[in-house]
């Protein structure tokens, strides 16, 4: 999208403030439906502060990665380099609970995905040559205006295209495709680039809850040893109130570009 990273990333506060309220209202509203079990001795003051100072050597690292992209001191890669060096200092010498072994493992791990993502990206960029070559994006793209010029109707569609993919295909696979497929009819329709971009996150946000494909619920199975559809099932609220929020943003833009402009993206 030849968008700033940095604003991106200032384009998804405000977003990502309001995803963590919902989800903490439904989690409330739930719990006192419910009636789960809450603690009999509320945290002091004193404790929580007493654990803000235990993590906030943890607690620098976003301040190095979004501080750092954002104020355009680094690029998102040497930030991400710096903040792997950053947690491996204090993982190493400063906790002391990585040992050799450990660090092994992760460099195993982290060669598994890569390797994975990289299989991803190599194969949609293939598809995405042959889509740029025969034009699929500008055909679907009049398709898309062919229905309607209107800007609200084609955005709703895009949403809807988003939601219902996000059922069946991986989100990386979804970024790498479909935003090639997407981004011409945004440019089309006048929408700005930055707010595109975090109605796109939004929606494949939501794809990590959807059943079949969803990565959140295979998590959530493997941690709880719960079955996907009883997850799915309690995951309701809060994907009907992400959708809210999807809509909310989408449609706008004042709200969702309130903290780039401001700082001057």
């Amino acid at each position: 999208m030849g968008v700033s990273i940095g604003g991106l990333f200032a384009t998804g506060v405000l977003p990502g403030l309001l995803v963590c309220a919902i989800c903490m209202i439904i989690i409330a509203v739930t719990a006192k439906r419910k009636g789960l079990p809450k603690t009999d001795c509320p945290a002091r003051f004193g404790e929580i502060m007493a654990r803000v100072k235990d993590a906030s050597l943890a607690l620098i690292m976003p301040l190095i990665i979004i501080g750092g992209i954002v104020f355009g001191i680094v690029t998102p890669t040497e930030a991400a380099s710096i903040a792997v060096a950053y947690a491996l200092f204090l993982g190493a010498v400063v906790f002391r609970n990585v040992s050799l072994n450990d660090l092994y493992q992760m460099l195993v791990r982290t060669a598994q995905l890569t390797a994975v993502i990289y299989l991803i990206i190599g194969s949609a960029g293939i598809v995405g040559w042959w889509m740029s070559f025969n034009q699929i994006p500008q055909q679907i793209a009049e398709a898309f205006l062919a229905i309607t010029d209107n800007k609200d109707l084609v955005l709703l569609m895009i949403i809807g295209l988003l939601l219902v993919v996000g059922t069946i295909m991986d989100i990386n696979v979804m970024l790498v495709i479909l935003a090639p497929i997407l981004i011409p009819l945004t440019e089309q329709i006048g929408m700005d680039p930055l707010h595109a971009g975090i109605v796109f996150v939004l929606a494949l946000n939501i794809s990590l809850m959807t059943p079949p494909i969803g990565a959140c619920l295979f998590v959530l199975s493997s941690v709880t040893g719960e079955r996907l559809e009883n997850i799915a099932r309690e995951l309701m609220p809060f994907l009907i109130g992400q959708i809210a929020l999807l809509l909310t943003i989408a449609y706008n833009e004042e709200l969702a570009l309130f903290i780039p402009r401001m700082l001057g993206y």
